[in-house]
């Protein structure tokens, strides 16, 4: 399952693009990136730049806040216990899936 701020509409396209296969859902507002306390603003002068790259980040997200969740990967057990987290708070680092993969397999054995 992935979680996103963008607006319903811009993440299906995306994920039909792409052919995802995963759930997509949509964050309005970075409520559930906030209670993970994953959300940073973007610096003003960051905005301009990914405007001139054509990164309209409030059309995307339907709102004006310039807000974005760290990227993130947890894997929560049934009873809503994470039993695993990989952060990094440079949002250009994704997490390496054969990370997860690996931590996932190592919970399940």
């Amino acid at each position: 399952m992935v979680i996103s701020p963008q607006l319903e509409k811009f993440s299906q396209s995306l994920s039909k693009e792409k052919n995802l296969t995963l759930e997509l859902l949509s964050d309005p507002g970075n409520r559930v990136a906030d209670k993970f306390g994953l959300v940073f603003k973007l610096p003003d002068n960051l905005q301009k730049i990914y405007l001139q790259f054509g990164i309209d980040v409030p059309k995307f997200n339907g709102d004006d806040a310039w807000r974005l969740p760290l990227p993130a990967r947890y894997i929560i057990d049934q009873s809503s216990l994470i039993r695993y987290a990989e952060i990094d708070p440079d949002y250009t680092t994704r997490p390496e899936p054969a990370h997860t993969i690996a931590a996932l397999k190592s919970i399940v054995s």
